[in-house]
């Protein structure tokens, strides 16, 4: 695994920019809602951490991560954001449906990246169990909404 000796919440403050200034939108699943919820926590936390103002961020729910492609593409243009961060999470299940969901999802966010100025950071938990989500999204693993907070930050400043 590629977390398996990485901390995801862990970050050198004196490296990222302050956030100040900056708008973030968060666009969150509400699938796998233990995950999603603990992911939003990390990256809201991560923001607030590194100066950004909870006024500046803004939150909408989608059903599924499938949904993150069209939420994020209707935030950049309804909202004034400098980024926004996808939060998602699907488990391996029995199916195929689990290939198609991952691969729609993170080529829709590539799709967003290449049409607009905005930076969307791809935020969405892929694992094979139930208990590798729980061990990104604020457990052994740390967070990766933390992680995707940072990335915000870092494309938001490249983005201005």
């Amino acid at each position: 695994m590629a977390t398996a000796n990485k901390n995801l919440s862990v970050y050198d403050k004196a490296t990222i920019p302050n956030a100040k200034d900056l708008r973030f939108g968060i666009v969150v699943s509400e699938w796998n809602e233990e995950i999603t919820e603990g992911l939003y926590t990390g990256a809201v936390d991560a923001l607030l951490d590194c100066g950004a103002e909870v006024e500046y961020i803004t939150r909408w729910n989608v059903p599924g991560s499938f949904e993150l492609t069209f939420g994020c593409k209707k935030m950049i243009e309804t909202t004034k954001v400098d980024a926004v961060i996808a939060i998602g999470s699907v488990i391996q299940g029995e199916t195929k449906h689990f290939d198609f969901v991952c691969s729609a999802t993170a080529q829709g966010i590539k799709d967003l990246n290449l049409k607009f100025d905005v930076p969307v950071i791809f935020c969405v938990l892929t694992d094979n169990t139930l208990q590798q989500a729980q061990e990104r999204s604020g457990g052994k693993h740390g967070n990766k909404g933390a992680e995707a907070a940072i990335a915000a930050i870092k494309m938001a400043v490249l983005g201005a």
